[in-house]
């Protein structure tokens, strides 16, 4: 079967068999780090994530472009130049995009579109804070990708994720765990967002959703600990499976000079062997 007629999930699943990797490479391109060469030129942000996805693509489990960094810079054509490059070279490996959507569903049917049909990724993540019909939009796509925000990475996710809610007075984003992997997940291609900086939450969703691909941010310059992070994420019996972790500043911007693209290599190949060291254990 063609990789672009799976699942989501079973993107996910040949990616964590065949490359060997729970690494997810994100791209987040600030205009302002770049490297001297590609600062101004016309589609320097496409040439940058362009060279970092080729130094990597053999050490991943997918790549997650962050709508926002190519939005501000009016680069929207460079993201979809990007997507349609990584799903051409590359279609063994899924693509997210990281858009954090969440709006009504006549508006959401929209967003939807935005993200499958005009930049074509396999995933995108959304905000469930206004409920299911908000989700449902992006379920009517078949086989792609539903990533819900969970328990985030950053810290003030706890002024409303750790809420006592109804009906067991259980904190929100354990509710959030258990609604996305059970009521809402009526395609089977729901994941959650749960943060490296937070392990013991990850244990917490993890034991609510089972064998649920977890979407893990916050390891490298966000200080997530791999070790910790790998231990709670982990799926029974299936060491180097289950978990997208990703990176994105520590390995796009491990060098600013020419050599950019030959240091997120070596950056990207050390946390992928501290990934498979950490799933060993």
């Amino acid at each position: 079967m063609n990789s672009r007629s799976n699942t989501f999930n079973q993107q996910l699943q040949s990616a964590w068999a065949s490359q060997g990797s729970m690494l997810c490479v994100g791209c987040d391109p600030d205009p302002r780090r770049l490297p001297q060469s590609l600062q101004g030129k016309a589609e320097g942000i496409f040439e940058f994530c362009r060279e970092i996805a080729d130094a990597t693509a053999d050490l991943v489990c997918a790549f997650k472009p962050q709508f926002a960094y190519f939005a501000s810079q009016r680069a929207e054509a460079q993201l979809e130049k990007l997507i349609k490059h990584l799903k051409d070279q590359y279609p063994h490996i899924p693509v997210i995009l990281d858009s954090k959507r969440g709006d009504i569903g006549s508006t959401a049917d929209h967003y939807a579109l935005e993200a499958f049909e005009r930049y074509g990724a396999d995933a995108v993540t959304v905000n469930p804070y206004m409920g299911f019909d908000t989700i449902e939009p992006y379920l009517k796509h078949t086989g792609k990708g539903v990533i819900v925000l969970c328990r985030t990475s950053n810290p003030g996710g706890s002024d409303l994720q750790f809420l006592n809610v109804a009906p067991n007075r259980e904190s929100l984003y354990l509710h959030v765990a258990k609604l996305a992997s059970q009521q809402w997940n009526s395609s089977g291609q729901i994941s959650v967002v749960v943060g490296a900086t937070f392990p013991e939450e990850i244990a917490k969703v993890r034991a609510i959703v089972g064998e649920m691909p977890l979407l893990i941010p916050g390891i490298g310059a966000q200080g997530g600990d791999i070790d910790a992070t790998v231990s709670a994420g982990k799926v029974a019996g299936k060491a180097g499976t289950g978990m997208i972790i990703n990176s994105s500043r520590a390995i796009l911007y491990a060098s600013s000079g020419t050599d950019f693209a030959e240091a997120a290599r070596a950056m990207a190949m050390s946390i992928r062997d501290a990934l498979r060291i950490a799933a060993s254990k």
